[in-house]
């Protein structure tokens, strides 16, 4: 990453004794959901225990809860977790590719804001849950001398669950903090021009080449309860939208477009409809070849390599399907670079200009 760093020196005027300040600069933090750092048994354990243990994300209560996870659920769990996880592994890497391609992000961001604010940005990531720690890369950041951070959750679609809960972890660490630095949070940007843009283009060139076209096109969200949509929760507005905007960006029609979500977990329902079912009804009504992308994902991850491109998968081939196409998250991709870039310039504006 760019540390953008300088030698720190005392201030014109200062007492000898005065401790060395950094040259101040500007920090942009972006952050994402987490990986385990393993997918053996105990790293899979601790990574699933912070997770599950976040009341953004289970909301029930903790003196119920938590015996249930610590005891049951996470004694059987980080097994079948670590299966799917070390489907996906990148082992030349030795981490998962969620790790990777965040890093391959903030890099090319970091270039990309190097070539317009030069060394008065800072540009690194961190992770809600595991490593590297949000508490760390802001630690980091104010030691380096950034009196400024904009941080940037890399969800397109507000949630309680994802973008609030990276929220909360930013603000708790700058809570530990002596000389706070400024902070701003970059807004969802499900509706961001540059945004639909990329994922258009990124359905023509998957369309390009196939020899056969999909019958349709499946965007697949992540779920989450419906319970949490009436308490008021914009993410399935914001969902809706996003289709609808990339629709209309490639001109279709309704019968070319679905919207579902996925990743269904616990007794309760949950936003519908479920995109592993949903697949295998439309093998059932005739409509044999699809493509599968998810738009809520900034980078491909356990969700998308493993739930859709095989369990989703195993569920429309096993109803009939024959044709199962998933376009890949838009990652650093150039075209979704450059809409990151251009979001977060939008967001600098009076501080750099």
């Amino acid at each position: 990453m760019l540390d953008a760093s300088n030698t720190a020196s005392r201030p014109d005027h200062a007492p000898a004794d005065h401790p060395a300040i950094p040259k101040y600069k500007t920090g942009v933090l972006l952050a994402n959901l987490g990986t385990p750092d393993h997918y053996s048994y105990w790293p899979m354990r601790r990574y699933l225990s912070e997770f599950l243990s976040d009341r953004r994300v289970i909301d029930y209560n903790p003196w119920k809860w938590q015996p249930l996870l610590q005891l049951i659920i996470l004694t059987k769990r980080p097994f079948s977790s670590g299966e799917a996880y070390k489907s996906i592994w990148n082992e030349e890497k030795g981490e998962s590719p969620l790790m990777t391609i965040t890093r391959d992000q903030t890099s090319k961001l970091a270039e990309s804001l190097h070539e317009r604010y030069g060394d008065q940005v800072m540009v690194d990531f961190c992770m809600r849950y595991g490593n590297p720690s949000t508490k760390s890369k802001v630690r980091e950041m104010v030691k380096a001398g950034c009196t400024r951070i904009l941080f940037f959750p890399l969800y397109p679609h507000y949630a309680g669950a994802t973008s609030a809960t990276a929220n909360d972890q930013f603000f708790r660490a700058l809570m530990d903090e002596t000389w706070q630095p400024t902070a701003r949070i970059v807004e969802p940007y499900y509706e961001n021009t540059q945004y639909i843009e990329a994922l258009a283009q990124s359905v023509e060139a998957a369309y390009a080449k196939i020899e056969d076209r999909p019958d349709i096109l499946v965007v697949s969200y992540h779920g989450m309860p419906k319970r949490y949509l009436m308490q008021g929760d914009p993410y399935h507005c914001q969902c809706q939208k996003t289709t609808r905007l990339l629709k209309e960006r490639l001109g279709w029609d309704g019968t070319e477009i679905t919207t579902t979500f996925q990743s269904v977990f616990g007794p309760e329902e949950w936003l519908k409809p479920y995109t592993v079912d949903h697949v295998a009804e439309l093998a059932k009504q005739g409509k044999k070849k699809i493509a599968v992308m998810a738009p809520a994902f900034s980078a491909d991850c356990i969700e998308t390599l493993e739930e859709i491109n095989e369990e989703i998968r195993e569920s429309f081939e096993e109803a009939g399907g024959e044709q199962f196409t998933y376009i890949p998250c838009l990652n650093d991709d150039d075209a979704h670079i450059q809409a990151l870039s251009g979001i977060i310039q939008d967001n600098l504006k009076g501080w750099l200009e």
